[in-house]
């Protein structure tokens, strides 16, 4: 049986559902990990639609739902284990250099940021596996701080396999409205991206005030 075979009442003929699907009636579980992979490099790329899918996918006899697990949460931890590579190939030192020349911040910013994540960095790493936007964000500290890869895959891969059976599971029990997953999971990520949004803002007013402020005193 072909995923594009299967009435959908919306048959994912484009977009990114399209592209999940055809990745998945090609390859199987290891097209839908590919697909998370990709989602975790790039967070454009919506979980929200992939796993329910897949999951959709697993109830219509495609593949298996053991299959859609296991190959959506390996890929969850390949396109993480990238990430954290990268944050590895940054390094601290060039990271201070980067953040040197960045306006509005200050040495002693990324020197508190360094020290919250040593005394806080696996709960990040396997909450944020669950958190929409952070899960892929996560692992470049991670790689910059150099935090054990035992520790850090062991993590990842709980909070991947956490995430992952939620959205698959949802796609596989709602069966042809797997679809609806995506409109609450997508009210989450705006919350979590307008929240990001309004501290970013208040951080710059407060260091521009800051900064108002030392400019009067002298």
């Amino acid at each position: 049986m072909h995923l594009m075979t299967l009435a959908l009442p919306q048959e994912p003929s484009d977009g990114i559902a399209g592209w999940a699907a055809d990745l998945v009636d090609a390859m199987g579980g290891p097209g839908a990990g590919l697909a998370i992979a990709l989602e975790n490099l790039f967070p454009p790329l919506p979980s929200e639609v992939i796993l329910p899918l897949t999951g959709f996918a697993a109830g219509q006899g495609v593949i298996s739902l053991a299959s859609a697990l296991f190959w959506t949460t390996l890929g969850s931890v390949v396109g993480a284990l990238v990430l954290y590579w990268i944050g590895m190939l940054v390094g601290r030192r060039r990271m201070h250099a980067i953040w040197a020349k960045l306006p509005l911040v200050k040495t002693s910013d990324l020197d508190r940021t360094e020290q919250w994540f040593e005394r806080h960095g696996t709960k990040a790493v396997f909450i944020g596996r669950m958190v929409p936007i952070f899960r892929s964000l996560i692992s470049i500290p991670a790689g910059v701080e150099r935090m054990p890869l035992p520790v850090f895959a062991l993590l990842t891969t709980l909070g991947s396999l956490v995430w992952n059976t939620v959205l698959v599971m949802a796609g596989y029990w709602l069966g042809d409205q797997w679809d609806e997953v995506e409109t609450y999971v997508g009210v989450l990520s705006k919350v979590v991206l307008v929240a990001v949004l309004v501290a970013i803002a208040v951080y710059v007013v407060m260091r521009f005030r800051g900064r108002d402020r030392r400019h009067h005193a002298s």
